[in-house]
């Protein structure tokens, strides 16, 4: 395997490691911002390098779909270089994407049909044309195509998306490996909220000795509790010496509690879409830019922050801008809550091996968890 990972330290549950990918070295746990199209939203990509990234998400069905696989390829190393971005990538299988196509698509056993979301055109994607994909792209690691199972869901039908998605894992692994491939392949642990369908589905992944076991079907609308539960019935299965990632998780008390439980790997669209609605993270909580409260706030956005936004505006200013809808708004609302991310997952790691973890998740589950509606 290309993808090698060492635990470094415990404390509790939560894990330190190091994984290593083609394109480098990613310390655990991580939180990986979303570059839907080949692009993390309003940063380039040396602005990431230096907030602290050291792996982002590629998202293959849009990427597919817009400019297609065969022109990203075109690329000297694929993705990396259509994006100019040296570091490791991780690509989605795009199974999240159909599942939330529930009304324009079809799924039999070959895969899925759907419309294009872009233009109408009738597209087809099978586990062996998301592994295509996902090779063109030239990603560090991909990730099996899976049925993500929707929430709520009774039991027959939890286990029947489950199964389907098992059969599609196997499909994904042979074709993946056929030969050399660019980086290394998830499986994804499907299973709704039914311990006995996770640890089937787990026990099935098991067996074929993936290079990392992502959780998918978590973050569609479940309760928290549901969620922590499926993770606490995974941790003690899930093998010691592989990478674990929770898929489209969440906000800062999210990653903390699940870190706790084992989880190494994250990603979430909050940080760039929350910035984008002027939602902003600091360490007293959640902040709406747009709130009247701020129009004469002369202070940094979060005074505990060192980020170029909180170094060199105030919030009065982030608050003009965002209300005239200028594009700088954005990029330093979007820096900032990359910036407190990162810096959450640094200092997480950094608690893990001085075996503080415990006091700083009480610190972070104490924090207000979401902001107060606009005032006009």
């Amino acid at each position: 395997m290309t993808a090698q990972f060492e635990l470094l330290a415990q404390e509790g549950g939560a894990r330190l490691g190091r994984l290593t990918l083609a394109h480098g070295q990613v310390d655990t746990p991580v939180f990986m911002p979303v570059g839907t199209y080949g692009t993390v939203k309003a940063m380039a990509p040396e602005e990431l390098e230096g907030l602290g990234a050291r792996i982002v998400l590629g998202n293959t069905f849009h990427l597919m779909l817009r400019p297609g696989a065969e022109v990203v390829a075109l690329h000297r190393e694929g993705l990396h270089g259509f994006m100019n971005w040296p570091r490791p990538i991780l690509t989605d299988s795009g199974g999240f994407q159909v599942f939330s196509l529930a009304e324009l698509r079809r799924i039999d056993e070959q895969g899925v049909r759907f419309r294009s979301p872009v233009d109408g055109a009738e597209v087809r994607l099978t586990p062996e044309d998301a592994m295509d994909v996902q090779r063109a792209l030239g990603s560090d690691v991909a990730m099996a195509f899976d049925d993500c199972t929707a929430y709520p869901a009774t039991e027959a039908q939890a286990r029947e998306s489950m199964e389907r998605s098992m059969r599609w894992a196997v499909r994904s692994r042979e074709h993946y490996y056929r030969d050399r491939p660019p980086g290394e392949l998830f499986g994804i642990v499907q299973g709704g909220m039914y311990r006995s369908l996770r640890l089937a589905s787990l026990e099935t992944l098991r067996r074929q000795d993936w290079a990392g076991y992502a959780v998918g079907g978590l973050a569609v609308g479940e309760p928290e509790e549901e969620r922590l539960q499926v993770l606490e019935t995974l941790a003690p299965y899930l093998p010691v010496d592989r990478p674990r990632y929770l898929m489209g998780v969440g906000y800062p008390h999210d990653i903390v509690a699940a870190v706790a439980r084992g989880i190494d790997m994250f990603d979430c669209v909050l940080p760039t879409r929350n910035a984008r609605n002027g939602h902003l993270f600091t360490t007293e909580g959640i902040i709406n830019i747009r709130n009247a409260v701020y129009q004469r706030d002369t202070g940094p956005i979060d005074s505990a922050c060192g980020c170029l936004a909180c170094r060199h505006y105030s919030r009065a200013y982030l608050r003009h801008l965002d209300r005239c809808d200028e594009i700088l708004g954005r990029r330093l609302a979007t820096l900032h809550n990359l910036h407190f991310y990162l810096s959450l997952l640094q200092q997480i790691r950094a608690s893990i091996a001085a075996g503080t973890f415990a006091a700083l998740t009480r610190r972070i589950l104490e924090q207000p968890r979401r902001a107060a509606a606009p005032v006009a």
